[in-house]
């Protein structure tokens, strides 16, 4: 009897659910499956996850194959009507052990084939307790799932559900067992993770949960915070960003783009100057920090003007790592509405974009040859300095330790030790 076999597509939020599903399938003794865990951010996720199904279906004829995430929860109709899939799994579902128990006591056939409730109906995140993935060196922890806001290009929050929190002391008590089995690094996860503790009494920020975690273990070498959205950063965040060395100074921004009319439209609730002053402020209390961000090429009515604005914020704001995303419109969201940009120009303009990050990126590695780095080994030869640049070294080194060395050179987009 075969362990099921898991495909992520999409966040790392979702690798992060695998894990839990892969820990819940085997407890419920499930065999011989297929789990396609998919993602809805684009047009083009959903066509790759239909793909993937496809491939994996002829790869396994035999197995039962179960499709959930994202994608299924906003359009299950899709999935279910493809002859590859034996059953599809919403994302409440799939983090719930007697889903999986049904799976395993029964054939896919005798239980129903479209398993997925209303996600907006969903007031809690369980802090699922999965002690690290990925590599033996950075565990992630997930502190909140879904999303309150609406913006107008974005599906997520119907995939995903309205945002929930995972109380501090159960987060506190997760990262002090990971510290005790040897991680030097952990990141907190989330789809909309400044609205951490909204929806928790006394309604704390995610600044107080850091400095809760700095503080409250103190054993923890390295703490790093995944994608936020800086209108919503509070002072105890940066409070931590500039008294914090265990903070990591490297922080990815949901930006998307650079021109106040545009992002009305997405509605957005920061406008251009905003961005701007908050990368200053943060580089002030900070000077090593970096920042990574997202950018939609071609978002609907953008102008060449427009688009100019996104290509210069990321030298005014000072981007180094950009997540360029060629707009596809989503059914059922406003955007999808509005009048589009020609798919050549969009193509070309996320071309641009991709340029300009290429030019960031070869400045920051430029910047670090001489410096002396702290560099959490991923595996024997490569790891990642605090900002998260990935350093190659020559000789081997021992995976999941921090070590000091001067870096010596660049190679492509790593550099090297």
């Amino acid at each position: 009897m075969s362990a099921p076999k898991f495909t992520t597509l999409g966040c790392r939020l979702n690798a992060y659910e695998t894990e839990a599903m892969k820990e819940l399938s085997g407890a419920a003794g499930l065999s011989n499956a297929v789990v396609v865990n998919t993602c809805a951010v684009t047009a083009e996720a959903v066509r790759k996850a239909r793909q993937e199904i496809r491939k994996l279906r002829r790869e396994n004829p035999d197995a039962r194959l179960i499709v959930t995430g994202c994608a299924a929860q906003t359009e299950p109709e899709t999935f279910a009507a493809m002859a590859e899939v034996d059953a599809v799994i919403g994302n409440t579902e799939k983090m719930q052990p007697d889903t999986w128990a049904g799976f395993a006591a029964n054939f896919i056939g005798e239980t129903e084939t479209v398993q997925v409730d209303d996600i907006m109906s969903v007031t809690e995140t369980a802090g699922h307790l999965i002690d690290g993935f990925g590599t033996r060196s950075r565990a992630y922890v997930q502190v909140q799932n879904g999303c309150d806001h609406r913006c107008t290009f974005c599906i997520i929050p119907y995939g995903r559900g309205n945002s929930r929190s995972v109380p501090a002391g159960v987060v506190v008590e997760q990262i002090k067992r990971l510290v005790g089995k040897g991680y030097n690094e952990v990141v907190l996860t989330g789809v909309d993770l400044t609205s951490w503790g909204a929806d928790l009494p006394a309604e704390p920020k995610l600044g107080d949960l850091v400095m809760r975690i700095l503080k409250l273990v103190p054993d923890l070498p390295r703490l790093r915070i995944s994608s936020i959205d800086s209108i919503e950063v509070d002072e105890n965040l940066m409070q931590a960003i500039a008294t914090e060395p265990r903070m990591m100074p490297h922080l990815h921004l949901s930006l998307q783009a650079g021109d106040d009319m545009i992002l009305k439209r997405m509605k957005r609730r920061h406008l251009r100057d905003d961005a701007i002053a908050f990368c200053e402020e943060a580089k002030r209390l900070r000077p090593d920090m970096t920042y990574g961000a997202d950018i939609i090429a071609g978002f609907p009515t953008e102008t060449d003007a427009m688009f100019e604005n996104s290509l210069k914020l990321v030298e005014e704001c000072d981007l180094t790592w950009l997540h360029v995303f060629p707009y596809s419109p989503r059914k059922g969201t406003p955007a999808a509405r509005m009048p589009a940009v020609n798919g050549k120009i969009i193509k070309e303009r996320a071309s641009q974009l991709r340029a300009i990050g290429e030019r960031q990126v070869s400045a920051h590695l430029e910047k670090q040859v001489g410096k002396t780095h702290h560099i959490l080994m991923e595996n024997s030869k490569m790891g990642r300095t605090e900002q998260f640049t990935e350093v190659r070294f020559e000789t081997d080194q021992k995976e999941g330790q921090i070590v000091a060395a001067q870096i010596i050179g660049q190679s492509g987009t790593q550099l090297t030790a």
